[in-house]
């Protein structure tokens, strides 16, 4: 089209095509184009004979043009030449014409078919275009036509003209009223803005005498964006009689320079006309949506690169090229599948956590989180201990001393209950390391059968070590219950509790100022964005602050940089609870506060801090549970 930008999409659409030809599979891109929509017998294929030069398409009344008919038209100083779908060149276009091949794909019964048919015209001196020649509208079946006739015809009519990158041209009889054309009414479904609709006037010379089209012609009666151009196709008569199109178009201009009510506009009407306003609305057309053309057109070769690239060692006269080609995947399968979990992968997931990482917050966050989840009923427990002891104590009322047996039963009581989370955390991991299978076996999609294969295969041997991992599970819970080691230095016996009750009386109370804790009480456990929302609620709006957690203190910045310190909250004494939701909120909500019912920041007596998650909810919870600050059951 002599733009700059189209000579330079042109090597891009070969590498394309290249790309799919290695394949074995056909390039079918959207590149745009015009779709002649009319009613039945509205002259549509006469136009586009017109267009060519020559006759070529089927006649007859009824439906003719039973599928979609792809022309397109090329610039050539040679003669008249068709290339059809099958490759065939058909020089001699009065003795071979579409009709044939049309019925030989469709069948000689009154229906139609979906698939277009794609056809290569080069007439000589002609201008750029594809052209698609629809069948004509119809309301009522004919024959042994389909009683659903009109709605498969509107449906496959429908599958061009709903594309953005196709032009319209609303093909009408000016014999007939244009409040009523199907043509327009279907190109105002899709367009409504009319940016693509470009409306044809034919049969203007067989109107009533008295009447005209003048003000149809002039975009004053029903107004289109592109107006309206008004054609004169050969007559039945003319066609019998071997008038070629040639003479047609002579008489066509004859007949608008003569004619009083179009001799003003004579110089916008006809074939000739149409074909350069046709060219030059498909040229602005192309030009308005060729960068989105562009980048679909780079996304869908970068795409098609990269699957050639899996088959580049392809050799099909290889007799072990199958055998080859399995062990290739079976193998890429079990490395992608082992980067998954150590966490080394190619494409990494920026929407969630997965495979290894999320096998990891299992262990770390969530297996802890289960465990503090765990119902204890302190009246009850208390309860247990004093049986405990009665009933070793038996007769004996002495009560001078805890009995070992008694301690070790309410205990290993306790122990047991870690069964439950810890089967629930072997469930989480396995569901999880079946999910990054599947994930794995997506490149195997091209052999569904090896696919399904593999997945059941890893799936099952999954399933096997799962029991076997609970049975280990069970095995360690057992030997902790078998004997308690109160030798142990993390044992807290009398010495221990009487040491650690003076350490807490001694304890200074941390200021906001800072703290002279040693570096192993500092370590950082978690930072991260959060939004203190009952504070900000009082001050007008909620507000977000850089929080660092240590093992001591939970402190506050204004930024992530941490230069501007807001407030350094000790956790002594702290619990999280869940907040209920409000309905004006988008975000999650969880709260601190102090349980000997003390202020926990200047004279707020909750903390409530919101995150965008309940995911990011139950992560910092899980986080606070490794500082110490234990969950509450209770709901603010």
């Amino acid at each position: 089209m002599g733009n700059r930008e189209m000579e330079e999409l042109i090597p891009l659409v070969n590498r394309l095509q290249d790309a799919f030809s290695a394949l074995g599979q056909s390039c079918l891109l959207e590149l745009p184009q015009i779709a002649v929509v009319g009613g039945q017998s509205a002259g549509k294929s006469s136009v586009l004979e017109n267009f060519v030069g020559r006759d070529f398409l089927p006649r007859g009344s009824g439906i003719v043009t039973r599928r979609p008919l792809v022309l397109q038209l090329v610039t050539s100083k040679a003669e008249y030449s068709l290339l059809h779908c099958s490759f065939r060149r058909l020089n001699d276009f009065p003795a071979v014409t579409l009709e044939a091949l049309i019925k030989g794909l469709v069948g000689l019964a009154q229906s139609s078919a979906s698939v277009p048919e794609f056809n290569h015209v080069s007439p000589p001196h002609m201008l750029n275009l594809t052209l698609i020649d629809l069948p004509g509208i119809t309301k009522v079946p004919v024959g042994d036509q389909p009683p659903d006739i009109e709605y498969q015809i509107r449906e496959m009519i429908m599958q061009f003209i709903t594309r953005e990158n196709c032009l319209i041209l609303a093909v009408t009889p000016a014999n007939t009223d244009l409040a009523n054309s199907d043509a327009l009414k279907l190109a105002k479904e899709v367009d409504p803005q009319g940016l693509r609709t470009i409306g044809v006037i034919t049969k203007l010379d067989l109107m009533d005498e008295g009447t005209d089209a003048r003000d149809v012609l002039e975009n004053k009666l029903l107004p289109l964006r592109r107006g309206y151009v008004g054609v004169v196709n050969r007559s039945q008569k003319d066609i019998d009689g071997k008038k070629d199109i040639k003479a047609a178009m002579l008489a066509e201009r004859k007949f608008f320079l003569s004619h009083p009510a179009y001799r003003h506009i004579a110089d916008r009407m006809g074939t000739p006309h149409l074909q350069k306003v046709l060219n030059q609305q498909l040229t602005n057309h192309i030009r308005d949506t060729l960068p989105n053309f562009r980048n679909k057109l780079q996304g869908q070769l970068l795409s098609i690169e990269h699957e050639v690239e899996a088959y580049k060692n392809f050799k099909p006269e290889d007799p072990t090229r199958k055998t080859k080609a399995l062990l290739q995947m079976v193998q890429q399968f079990a490395v992608d599948f082992e980067k998954r979990i150590e966490g080394s992968g190619d494409q990494v997931d920026t929407l969630e956590l997965s495979g290894g990482a999320k096998i990891n917050r299992i262990f770390h966050e969530r297996f802890p989180f289960e465990i503090v989840k765990m119902e204890f009923n302190e009246k009850e427990l208390r309860r247990e201990i004093s049986y405990a002891i009665k009933n070793i104590h038996g007769i004996r009322q002495s009560r001078l001393f805890t009995p070992d047996m008694a301690f070790e039963a309410i205990v290993k009581k306790q122990i047991v209950k870690l069964k439950g989370p810890s089967l629930k955390s072997v469930d989480l991991v396995i569901q999880e390391l079946i999910n990054t299978v599947k994930k794995c076996t997506k490149k195997l999609a091209n052999f569904p059968r090896l696919c399904e294969e593999t997945e059941r295969i890893v799936a099952n041997h999954i399933r096997e070590r799962e029991g076997k991992t609970k049975d280990q599970v069970l095995l360690l819970i057992d030997i902790q219950v078998s004997y308690i080691n109160t030798n142990h230095e993390d044992f807290i016996g009398f010495a221990n509790a009487q040491q650690r009750s003076s350490q807490v009386h001694k304890k200074t109370t941390i200021g906001n100022q800072g703290t002279n804790l040693p570096p192993s009480r500092q370590i950082v456990i978690r930072k991260g964005w959060l939004t203190i929302s009952n504070i900000g609620i009082m001050k007008g709006g909620s507000k977000g602050y850089w929080f660092v957690l240590t093992a001591e203190s939970l402190s506050w910045y204004k930024d992530d940089e941490e230069k501007e310190k807001k407030y350094m909250l000790p956790l002594d004494n702290l619990k999280v609870r869940d907040v209920e939701k409000s309905f004006m909120s988008s975000k999650h909500i969880f709260a601190l506060f102090n349980t000997e019912q003390r202020n926990v920041y200047k004279d707020y007596r909750f903390l409530e801090l919101a995150c965008d998650s309940q995911e990011d909810v139950d992560s910092w919870k899980a986080s606070l549970l490794r500082a110490g600050v234990y969950p509450d059951k209770s709901l603010v």
